[in-house]
């Protein structure tokens, strides 16, 4: 073979395709690599089959994707297989969670889900640990190391939950914090003057907090220049895990309460060395936290002994696969978050409506407001059309909880408010019911 013999992507693509069912961004991703091999090795000389190392590749992918196995080895507590057997698991008993189907030699954890979420957001590796908290630590320790100095702007010295500080989890982490700029206004000229060595350069999106007024901050577009300048890689925290600010799982395009949420992809794409972001809010997945970005430092924070600490289990890695399998074939939209938060108002009045006359509660359906909550897109709301139960806000709350199952409504001006965005339409029925015994 030689160059003019190499296949397209598109038609490797689709030969993996015949055999392999797996997200075609994925295919893609497998056999971009493997012609780009191919043609390296042809270029120096060698022998090179291109179709032949994409089989293989995604056939060790396939293997690793997580599924039920029969554990007949008579060990019970099987570390490769997932230790303890999840009875109520997604995965009931046991599954391959760190054991090749191929060989039958201990294999890597999350392996499939690993080159899932790099193909999807356009990364060159990725890597899943518990939460973004722990993301963060593992960066911050992998890639400025200890006693490592890092640039954070003044004005990004998050708090997040009551628990969670930068200072205090930069200072766990063996890093030192370097504060550059003010609280309310931060130049790239800050991070230049920044006295010392640095070792990286971190950028914190404030997702639970907005400061207005004489403001200013450098942008993430800007902060892979910044931090090339200064001669350290750029780590960039985008907190809530919007995907793509393109929203093209919706078909009406981005809703205004997303404006000026930074997207992965594009934080990426504009050059940040590793992006930091949560699997449980915007992403509308499990809790996770999700490093993406440049190889060798995925790779080093993989390999640090804080990976062990912070890693996913096996439910996680199950429904996280789920959530980035819905990203990769564009299907987001089928998310309960996503069904959530886009439901047009008039869906969600119409629904109310169908809840009063079932119950027959009295009340009256008034202009509201949803939250996304979870600390993103603070400051902004969804309009919502919202049931009003006017007075004994206490004794309807508490009659409303103490159903079987419980619903949770708001107390606010002495009523009651029911608002359904928040609610599956499957359980409109259970609403209904609860309201019935006001």
């Amino acid at each position: 073979m030689d160059l003019r013999d190499l296949p397209s992507v598109d038609a490797l693509a689709l030969d993996l395709a015949e055999e392999f069912t797996a997200p075609r961004v994925l295919l893609n991703a497998v056999a971009r690599d493997a012609i780009e091999d191919a043609r390296t090795s042809l270029r120096s000389g060698r022998l090179a089959d291109p179709t032949h190392e994409a089989f293989r590749r995604m056939s060790a992918l396939d293997s690793a994707r997580l599924r039920n196995v029969v554990n007949a080895t008579g060990v019970l507590l099987h570390t490769n297989l997932g230790r303890a057997p999840l009875v109520a698991a997604p995965v009931p008993l046991y599954g391959n969670l760190e054991f090749d189907l191929r060989t039958g030699e201990r294999g890597k954890r999350g392996g499939y889900l690993r080159e899932l979420v790099a193909a999807t957001v356009g990364a060159e590796a990725a890597l899943v640990v518990n939460n973004n908290a722990g993301a963060l630590l593992l960066a911050l320790a992998a890639i400025a190391g200890r006693d490592g100095r890092v640039a954070v702007s003044r004005g990004e010295l998050i708090e997040i939950g009551g628990s969670f500080r930068l200072p205090d989890l930069m200072a766990a982490s063996g890093a030192h914090l370097v504060e550059v700029g003010t609280t309310n206004r931060t130049r790239e000229s800050d991070y230049l003057q920044a006295p010392g060595t640095i070792e990286a350069v971190l950028k914190v999106h404030p997702s639970n907090y907005r400061v207005e007024g004489f403001t200013e901050e450098v942008p993430f577009a800007r902060m892979p220049a910044v931090a090339a300048a200064v001669g350290a890689p750029c780590i960039a925290d985008v907190g809530s895990g919007l995907i793509d600010v393109d929203t093209p799982w919706i078909a009406d395009g981005p809703p205004s309460w997303l404006a000026g949420e930074p997207g992965v992809r594009q934080t990426l794409s504009q050059g940040a060395d590793v992006v930091l972001f949560s699997g449980d809010k915007l992403l509308g997945g499990p809790q996770a936290g999700i490093a993406v970005g440049n190889r060798d430092m995925i790779d080093r924070m993989a390999r640090h002994p804080i990976a062990r600490a912070v890693r996913i289990n096996t439910p996680t890695i199950i429904d996280l696969t789920d959530t980035f399998e819905a990203y990769a074939e564009n299907r987001a939209s089928s998310l309960p978050f996503w069904m959530m938060a886009t439901a047009p108002p008039g869906e969600i009045e119409r629904r109310t409506r169908a809840v009063i006359d079932a119950s027959g509660v009295t009340g009256s359906i008034v202009e509201g407001r949803s939250l996304p909550g979870a600390g993103s897109v603070p400051g902004l709301t969804i309009p919502t059309p919202v049931l009003r139960i006017e007075g004994a806000g206490e004794r309807v709350w508490t009659t409303l909880a103490a159903h079987d199952p419980p619903v949770l409504a708001t107390r606010r001006d002495g009523g009651t408010i029911v608002n359904l965005r928040s609610v599956l339409p499957g359980d409109d029925a259970v609403v209904a019911s609860a309201l019935a015994g006001v």
